[in-house]
């Protein structure tokens, strides 16, 4: 059994205890995990503030260095896709093809915040006082917690180490207890590349033990988070202890409208990409579909057959598009949601059920749900389940897309252009594709508001969050200060 470890101050370590970690695919164990407790999380914290605030080498390069390290990783991270990839799929159940593409692409994520490192820019202000030069200088926040879920961890792990590495700052990675093989190994790649020890830590636990020592160490300024938002508000109270400020991308429960007049054929593709792609657990996964009344039926029926054409599978071969979820208790919520759905009325189109044979599969599920209230539609599966309703009108089209206390991404199918200008204004959601879905680049910041959480993860907001300003006053004059109590 393959034995990972964590990563402090430089050095590969145990953690003090060691926990198993499933195959999704199989339900047996493959691995051995590291658990790190608050002792290892303590060393952690204080070698990533020693490394920004002590005399060591990262407090002193420059931002032009920390760019050539970036890239320096990035470099590393393609040449090693493929043993990442597999080290994903084994560990969280999701297929090599899109781990193999996935992990690829990260890399350029760390090209980009390589060379935005040395733009990080502050600003001269044109003060309204005689005699002064003003200066606003942008300094790195301080240590960042950043804690990563086990789905697509190594691309929403690079969202926030590399603008914050940009940035200058130092980071403690928590990886999550599920699936968290391909971060530790991927602290490797910051070993190999030479960032100074402390510079970034990878470790991994439980909630308990691990996280929430992390999230309410004093020597923590900033935690981003991505993962669910009942964690979230208990990261929100653990970081009252250090009043850390927080970044939090947090699910969705996202809506896809499909217009009687879009390319309908294209829309099913995005819809089944949108809602299948990583067996639906992502979270920005179409998992409403919200469709013109007179295109339903049609629209349903090519949906269908392309849900049962879906090759489900071993995660490890090229051929297989929808693997198995992640963790048994993922699958059991699924069955309880999809269950209390068909149970409030919903009229089960497709899929609905685990196939036999080990592993977590469940099959691609459709929902055509009359009722709005259907648990289905309101609340997020993380899984591979669509919920379907209709609609007659543009308003109520947006009234449905905007029934939920989510707000992260969402989609529109016309190909009326002055409808999709209406929409993208008014659909609360922070990001809106419009006859695409799931593209994403390191240039365009995504995040979302309400129960998705906020802040902002790529782009140069990302990096700009990891900053703080600094106010610099300069008087220029050489006469005295004028004695405050002697009035003229």
């Amino acid at each position: 059994m393959r034995r990972f470890q964590c990563y402090i101050a430089g050095h590969f370590e145990d953690g003090e205890a060691r926990f198993p970690s499933v195959d999704p695919a199989t339900g047996n164990a493959w691995a051995e995990m590291p658990e790190s407790r608050e002792a290892d999380v303590d060393r952690a914290v204080n070698a990533a503030h020693d490394a920004l605030y002590g005399d060591g080498p990262w407090s002193k390069m420059t931002a032009t260095q920390r760019g050539k390290l970036l890239y320096k990783l990035a470099d590393l991270v393609a040449a090693n896709a493929p043993r990442l990839a597999e080290i994903e799929t084994r560990d969280t159940g999701k297929i090599i093809r899109e781990t193999s593409s996935q992990i690829a692409y990260v890399a350029d994520y760390y090209r980009y915040y390589a060379g935005l490192a040395d733009k990080i820019e502050g600003a001269y202000l044109p003060i309204d006082k005689p005699d002064m030069e003003v200066w606003l200088r942008r300094e790195p926040v301080g240590v960042v917690a950043a804690i990563v879920p086990w789905n697509s961890q190594l691309f929403l792990a690079a969202v926030k180490i590399g603008p914050a590495l940009a940035a200058g700052c130092t980071l403690v990675v928590k990886a999550s207890e599920d699936g968290p093989g391909p971060l530790l190994e991927f602290a490797r790649l910051i070993d190999e590349a030479g960032f100074p020890a402390g510079v970034v830590n990878v470790v991994t636990g439980f909630g308990a033990t691990c996280g929430a020592a992390l999230t309410a160490h004093p020597k923590v300024a900033h935690i981003a988070f991505t993962g669910g938002a009942e964690t979230a508000r208990h990261i929100v109270r653990s970081s009252a202890e250090n009043l850390a400020s927080t970044s939090l991308e947090l699910g969705g429960k996202s809506p896809l409208l499909v217009f009687a007049d879009a390319d309908l054929e294209s829309a099913a593709n995005a819809q089944i990409a949108g809602i299948f792609a990583a067996t639906g657990q992502s979270c920005v996964a179409a998992s409403r579909l919200i469709v013109e009344r007179s295109v339903k039926d049609r629209f349903l029926s090519i949906l269908k057959a392309k849900a049962e054409a879906i090759r489900v599978g071993s995660p490890l071969d090229m051929k297989t598009e929808v693997g198995p979820l992640a963790t048994k208790r993922q699958r059991q919520h699924i069955e309880t949601l999809v269950a209390a759905s068909l149970n409030a009325g919903a009229r089960l189109v497709t899929g609905g059920a685990s196939p036999e044979g080990d592993g977590f599969f469940y099959q691609p599920t459709i929902l055509d749900c009359d009722d709005t209230r259907s648990p289905s539609l309101q609340k997020e599966f993380f899984g591979p389940v669509l919920s379907v309703v209709s609609f007659e009108t543009e308003a109520q089209a947006l009234a449905l897309a905007n029934d939920t206390l989510y707000g992260l991404a969402s989609g529109i199918f016309t190909q009326n252009l002055t409808r999709a200008h209406r929409l993208m204004k008014s659909l609360h959601a922070g990001v809106v594709w419009v006859n695409t879905y799931r593209a994403v680049s390191p240039i365009a910041a995504f995040g979302g508001s309400g129960l998705s959480g906020d802040g902002r993860e790529g782009g140069l907001a990302a990096a700009l969050g990891y900053t703080r300003t600094k106010t610099v006053w300069l008087r220029t004059s050489d006469d005295p200060i004028p004695d405050p109590f002697v009035m003229r």
